[in-house]
């Protein structure tokens, strides 16, 4: 605030102006109370009034709770320029639900749909606004309808950062640099995978990374047996010495019943990335060993089994994968689509055609996914329908078999055609690169790498 008192006004006693003066101060003294510190100028008939103007331009900064608006090289703005942006301002974090846009929330706010427009337009912030992922937060500042900020974390390195310049709308993408740091797990399982992972101070995304490396070779819910063990150098990232998440896998081992399986991470010249063996063999597989996420089998491939429901020997061409309702059913290698419907026994069903003369059957479906129809490419890994219990089942699971020019295979015990191996042009690079690697998993834990 700015006060001038002129101590001889004509037609006001000594008395009362004095009173005055004692006002005056009680209402400077409230001022200070209320918003911090208020100047002074020196009594005398020289001083300047008190205006509006000067008002609002000394209190803006209490006003905005401390708030500073960045230019786009993230360095503060001048002080006139932030003094007029923030007074009045008002700060509200959205959580993005499903289905929402920018377009959906600016008019759920009231806010200025031309400054939707302005910032669409800024050059490469379209495709940033554009994809907003369903439970992430929105930083937005604005008054009176009018837009004066945008804060969206892009990624765990980036953000965007919008703000109201005297020329309109800014925005720029500011970094926030993660610290990487080489980690070694090395421990024997007990129960489960992921109870010894986190039982040697690891994340449970580098539990699910490590079973999915392996998962062409090892079945982790039937499979892993107490004493199996495993080696794992991967890298964790943070931020301001605050853990955010863990990076790839570089190198991983595991030895399940005296099998060792050992793969480590390669990034060829053109960018792709991809898990082999020390000798360049592809860990992916043409098809994975179990399409489905399943918590037991419930019948196994058997060519003598009593039948449940008919109760007659009856030979049992696949496994019985139990499952709730509505569970994910994925493809288990890239193929066509030669039948989705409804069969018999089978209830909805689909069936794969692969190459090498191999069909997988998917039975027992509650719905088919989406996309799937007859004719329909697909790969491996999508989803083409869910778990359920129609035709003839007893509860809901799937029923998956393989067949190799129309003979019935186990599907857990055939041996899966491999994938594509390495390149030979990187062959060179690929051993060179992945050697320090590999020796990681072999060095003994240092204190540097004791799990914490």
């Amino acid at each position: 605030m700015v006060f001038s008192i002129k101590p001889g006004i004509p037609g006001i006693t000594t008395c009362r102006f004095r009173w005055l003066q004692i006002a005056a101060c009680a209402v400077l003294a409230w001022g200070c109370l209320q918003g911090g510190p208020a100047r002074m100028l020196p009594l005398g008939p020289s001083a300047p009034p008190l205006t509006e103007e000067a008002a609002a331009g000394t209190t803006a900064p209490e006003a905005a709770n401390g708030a500073s608006t960045l230019s786009a090289t993230g360095q503060s703005s001048p002080p006139q320029l932030l003094e007029s942006a923030s007074f009045g301002l008002s700060t509200v974090e959205v959580i993005v639900n499903r289905n929402d846009t920018l377009d959906r929330i600016f008019r759920r706010l009231k806010l200025s749909l031309a400054d939707l427009a302005s910032l669409r337009s800024l050059p490469g912030l379209k495709a940033r606004l554009d994809s907003l992922r369903p439970g992430e937060s929105l930083r937005l500042s604005h008054r009176d309808g009018a837009l004066f900020g945008l804060e969206r974390r892009l990624n765990e390195s980036e953000t965007l950062k919008v703000v109201r310049e005297t020329g309109g709308l800014k925005a720029d993408v500011l970094q926030n640099p993660l610290e990487s740091r080489t980690r070694i797990l090395r421990t024997a399982i007990d129960h489960s995978l992921f109870e010894a992972v986190e039982a040697a101070g690891g994340h449970d995304q580098t539990a699910v990374a490590l079973a999915d490396i392996f998962a062409w070779d090892i079945d982790f819910v039937l499979d892993v047996h107490p004493g199996d063990s495993f080696a794992v150098t991967y890298q964790e990232l943070y931020r301001d010495g605050a853990w955010v998440k863990d990076g790839p896998i570089q190198a991983a081992s595991f030895i399940s019943q005296g099998r060792e399986f050992v793969a480590v991470r390669y990034v060829d010249p053109e960018g792709n990335a991809h898990y082999y063996t020390p000798d360049g063999r592809s860990m992916h597989k043409a098809f994975l060993r179990a399409p489905v996420e399943f918590t037991r089998i419930s019948s196994r491939f058997n060519s003598a089994r009593l039948h449940p429901i008919l109760h007659h020997i009856r030979a049992h061409k696949g496994v019985d994968y139990a499952a709730p309702i509505g569970t994910p059913v994925r493809a288990a290698g890239d193929g066509r689509i030669r039948f989705a419907g409804l069969k018999g026994g089978y209830g909805n069903v689909v069936e794969i055609e692969h190459t090498r003369s191999i069909v997988t059957v998917y039975g027992h479906l509650s719905r088919f996914a989406r996309a799937t129809r007859v004719g329909q490419h697909v790969a491996q890994g999508t989803v083409i329908a869910y778990v359920g219990m129609t035709g003839l089942a007893t509860g809901p699971h799937l029923h998956y078999e393989y067949r190799v020019n129309g003979v019935f295979r186990n599907p857990q015990t055939v041996p899966l055609p491999e994938a594509e191996p390495l390149d030979a042009r990187w062959h060179s690079d690929f051993l060179a690169r992945s050697a320090p690697l590999l020796a990681s998993l072999e060095e003994p834990l240092g204190p540097a790498l004791v799990a914490r």
